[in-house]
């Protein structure tokens, strides 16, 4: 199949909505979980929506671990800024058609309710401890268990799962492969060039 296309997945549940993801390097499609991860995942289609990612880069890519996007700074793919920003301060996003609103540094509160682990193909909040991710995400390539929120091995990391890879892990696996300098940045930039609804 060719990676655009979705690959079958038993747990995919048709209600929730699917995201396209088109890179410089191919397009991967997710499955976000609006049911069972109402408020991060109103947050993230919220930033989709208002077309945030789109033409921002991979900031940090580690083999064998994660990718990690979303830092609006990230639009100047080598700014030493990268990694350190979020949505503006008590901007408006809706959680099921409910207005909400993002902290004073642009973040929202931890969602740590649905267990649902950090295995390859997984989208996760990034995060700078608690209650403090906003716009960045990350794609689990393995399985990072240590990241879940109910395991006790790493307490300072607690990181929520909103969604799934259902097409292009191949193009998640090409993004993991590309070289990298010594701050885990792409050497040849990676550019979301559009993330939309399917």
């Amino acid at each position: 199949a060719a990676s655009w296309q979705r690959e079958p997945c038993a747990s995919w549940n048709m209600a929730n909505p699917v995201v396209n993801f088109e890179t410089s390097v191919g397009t991967f499609s997710a499955e976000i979980f609006a049911d069972k991860m109402p408020l991060t995942a109103g947050n993230f289609l919220s930033l989709v929506k208002d077309k945030f990612y789109d033409g921002l880069h991979f900031h940090r890519v580690i083999k064998d671990f994660m990718l990690q996007f979303g830092c609006p700074f990230s639009k100047d793919p080598k700014n030493t800024r990268n990694g350190t920003g979020g949505p503006d301060p008590n901007s408006a996003f809706t959680v099921n058609g409910d207005p909400m609103k993002r902290d004073k540094e642009g973040s929202i509160p931890d969602e740590h309710t649905a267990k649902l682990s950090n295995e390859p193909g997984t989208l996760s909040m990034a995060n700078a401890g608690p209650n403090s991710g906003g716009s960045q995400f990350f794609i689990n390539t393995v399985h990072n268990s240590f990241l879940d929120f109910w395991d006790k091995s790493a307490p300072d990391s607690k990181h929520p799962v909103f969604g799934k890879i259902v097409a292009g892990m191949d193009v998640v696996k090409k993004i993991e492969s590309v070289p990298c300098d010594g701050n885990d940045n792409p050497k040849t930039p990676v550019k979301m060039v559009r993330v939309f609804l399917a």
